[in-house]
């Protein structure tokens, strides 16, 4: 018998601006309480220094988290040169100093050419990448150092904003999986000085926009369960920027029994979001381009 779940069954995507000092996983559970919800997942860690866009998936939308973890980002950086710490941030014991005084912002504006495109980072022992079933960060925290293999990333632009005394101000549009830590580290050593992060802010994750965020505080200002549920994204938000197709309700039967469908009009290759038409058009899920072009559902959303 299957054990039932606490709480009430919310779906939805709901963009919560993390404040400093928390784990992805606290804003989880603290956004699961205040919703009374059953299931509730994060789409990419933020470290605790960082604050900013953080969608969370509840319920159903939890099946479509993959892609927003695959999304792309953009942040905001402050990087303080001239100090190299342990962890790459500001949370770290400093290990160099060096004087970044006479670093001027055509320098880093150079250096900071040689970062755009794609490029390797070395993941950093106090990331939240596993090594055998291990978070690193739990592995350097015991004197633990392991080998860790160059990944590839992209960053799309990285744009200088600010420059004032040793500190550096960036904005960042980079592939999932990039480090800007590591970006940190790196440009601090090409300037040859090293440096940290000491400010961060994602501004954007996938679709979702600072401007879409909501705090903590303000959630805790609400007193009602349909206030509550009334601030959640619906669930192909997630995948909000795939083609649609809209399926007629005798072909939607199909395919919500596992069955490949013909659709009219449907693009060549890919992934597409599905609907059911009808008065409000009801989600289904995703589906993917066969090579005979026919759509097979992939991630279905369980019906009411």
């Amino acid at each position: 018998m299957a054990r039932k779940r606490k709480g009430r069954p919310v779906n939805g995507v709901l963009v919560v601006d993390k404040p400093a000092g928390i784990s992805s996983n606290d804003a989880v559970q603290q956004a699961k309480r205040l919703f009374g919800a059953q299931k509730v997942g994060h789409t990419g860690s933020l470290d605790p220094l960082a604050t900013g866009v953080l969608p969370l998936c509840f319920g159903e939308a939890t099946k479509f988290s993959q892609f927003l973890l695959d999304a792309d980002k953009k942040y905001w950086t402050r990087i303080r040169l001239g100090v190299t710490t342990e962890t790459g941030d500001a949370d770290g014991e400093v290990i160099a100093e060096a004087d970044a005084s006479s670093v001027t912002a055509a320098q880093v504006t150079e250096e900071l050419e040689a970062f755009v495109g794609e490029i390797e980072q070395i993941p950093s022992m106090y990331s939240a990448l596993k090594h055998q079933g291990q978070p690193l960060y739990k592995l350097a925290r015991q004197g633990i150092e392991v080998e860790r293999a160059p990944r590839k990333v992209t960053i799309y632009s990285a744009e200088l904003l600010n420059v004032r005394e040793s500190e550096i101000e960036l904005f960042v549009h980079c592939s999932k999986g990039t480090y800007i830590r590591s970006l940190a580290e790196d440009l601090g050593a090409a300037l040859g000085c090293g440096g940290h992060v000491s400010g961060l802010r994602r501004l954007a994750a996938g679709p979702y926009q600072e401007e879409q965020s909501i705090s903590f505080e303000q959630l805790k200002a609400i007193d009602s369960p349909e206030a509550l549920d009334a601030l959640l994204l619906p669930v192909s938000s997630a995948v909000g920027s795939w083609p649609v197709m809209r399926l007629h309700q005798d072909t939607a039967h199909y395919l919500l029994r596992g069955q490949p469908v013909q659709v009219a009009h449907a693009p060549t290759e890919g992934w597409v979001q599905i609907f059911e038409s009808g008065e409000e058009d009801r989600f289904l899920g995703v589906g993917e381009i066969l090579t005979d072009g026919r759509i097979a559902p992939r991630r279905l959303v369980a019906s009411d």
